[in-house]
């Protein structure tokens, strides 16, 4: 009992003191990005500028190895646009190492054509967390944020922002179902006639006839096929159109000669 009274002591006077010792704890001071384990693991360190640019840190290449032994701190220089400008950085702890098939094109990062490492209009830890998930292969991995503003005060957020849709202000269309056409009914009023033994009975009332509804058609029975008639073209030819005239005559031209005139033979009379 004593033993266990003491363990319980030591427990909460531990928690008093500072709580359970972060797993991944990442700071910036100057121009250098620290990251201390508090475990032995693979480690990734991942860097988003003030225009969404995406950067990997550590490791430099992704053949260089990334095991980093418990209770150690690494320093990274910083590029010059992480040191007075807003940034987000996220450190990734994993017992397994890491998959960086998607991210490397041979043995360097391939920021032109790895669509994880574009640049990012959204929220960069949310960014950062994505690559993270894919480079685990959807094992578990522990990670640690430090976010700047311009003015280089760190920000107190941790986890990624929330999707800024409304999904409660979204309400389901209601279903309108189509009404159905009211009974046919024709009503007559007795109430001022004064009838006895009618229909109506001794008491004259209004009086309702619902008639039943007329039944619906019977399904048109097929058309017959109409008949189709096709036109043909035909075509008259004729010599004229064909360009087959048949030639003109051949006319014979006449040939003149020219003979002399003959002299006038004069036959004189018989004397009687």
């Amino acid at each position: 009992m004593v033993p266990a009274l003491a363990v319980t002591v030591g427990l909460l006077m531990q928690a008093a003191a500072g709580g359970a010792p972060q797993l991944v704890r990442v700071w910036r001071a100057d121009s250098m990005l620290y990251v201390e384990l508090s475990k032995p693991g693979h480690l990734l360190l991942m860097h988003v500028d003030a225009l969404g640019r995406i950067d990997v840190l550590f490791p430099l290449v992704p053949t260089e190895g990334t095991g980093m032994p418990a209770d150690s701190t690494l320093g990274v220089f910083l590029p010059p646009a992480a040191e007075g400008n807003p940034a987000t950085f996220v450190a990734v702890r994993s017992r397994w190492p890491f998959n960086f098939t998607i991210l490397r094109a041979g043995s360097d990062w391939n920021y032109y054509d790895a669509w994880l490492l574009q640049p990012t209009a959204g929220d960069p830890i949310a960014a950062l967390l994505d690559i993270a998930d894919r480079v685990t292969d959807g094992r578990p991995y522990d990670y640690g944020v430090a976010a700047y503003t311009r003015e280089g005060t760190a920000l107190e957020r941790s986890q990624p922002l929330p999707p800024q849709v409304c999904w409660t202000c979204v309400r389901p269309r209601p279903v309108v179902m189509a009404a159905a056409a009211p009974a046919a009914t024709n009503s007559v009023d007795c109430t001022n006639a004064s009838l006895t033994n009618s229909f109506c009975g001794v008491a004259s009332a209004p009086v309702t006839i619902t008639s039943a509804p007329a039944p619906q058609p019977a399904a048109a029975q097929a058309a017959a096929p109409a008949t189709v008639y096709y036109a043909m073209p035909y075509y008259f030819w004729s010599v004229r159109d064909l360009g087959l005239r048949p030639p003109p005559p051949v006319r014979q031209r006449s040939s003149g000669a020219v003979y002399p005139m003959a002299p006038r033979v004069v036959v004189p009379r018989r004397p009687r």
